[in-house]
């Protein structure tokens, strides 16, 4: 089986197979993730396919020594899916309070892709301290600036980019040195 990065290459030379096989692989990775940040079944399985209609897009562009293939449709994924759920926060904001629904949609569970270990990943997550924690899954699963993660934890700016920053950091040394 081709790696990631050739079967982008394939892509972007038009190889059908190429993104059937891409498509395969990859959305196992990325679909609990939009799942996650989309908790309608229905409007992550659309976000799903814009995502490989622009991974197929973008193909011609992908620079393998920018991002790997995971990081890449990952970052794909995660952006397309945050645009979406601003865009239904903005609609449902534009709408008269009268007007809106109570129901409050439940988080999916977080999952991993296969092609990760997902018990360092959790472990990782967890020895986080719980600030730092809360601020990184606002940011990344709430699609939340740093400014909205300010209003809602009524938390000073800096203290929110710190705790933002550490958290990453912490995370990334604690997979780096499994």
């Amino acid at each position: 089986m081709s790696n990631g990065a050739d079967l982008i290459q394939q892509m972007a030379e038009g190889d059908a197979e190429a993104f059937a096989r891409f498509y395969d692989h990859y959305a196992p990775l990325i679909y609990p993730l939009i799942l996650r940040i989309l908790p309608d079944p229905a409007d992550a399985a659309e976000c799903l396919q814009a995502v490989f209609w622009e991974s197929r897009e973008r193909a011609p562009s992908y620079d393998a020594a920018g991002a790997t293939p995971d990081a890449w449709v990952v970052t794909l994924a995660r952006a397309s899916a945050i645009d979406r759920m601003r865009a239904a926060r903005r609609k449902r904001d534009a709408v008269p309070l009268g007007a809106r629904a109570t129901s409050t949609p439940s988080a999916a569970p977080l999952e991993r892709p296969p092609s990760l270990d997902r018990s360092v990943l959790r472990r990782a997550f967890e020895r986080l301290p719980d600030p730092q924690r809360e601020a990184l899954e606002l940011a990344y699963y709430g699609g939340l600036t740093q400014t909205e993660i300010t209003a809602r934890l009524k938390q000073p700016l800096g203290t929110v980019k710190t705790r933002l920053r550490l958290a990453l950091d912490r995370l990334r040394e604690m997979v780096r040195t499994r």
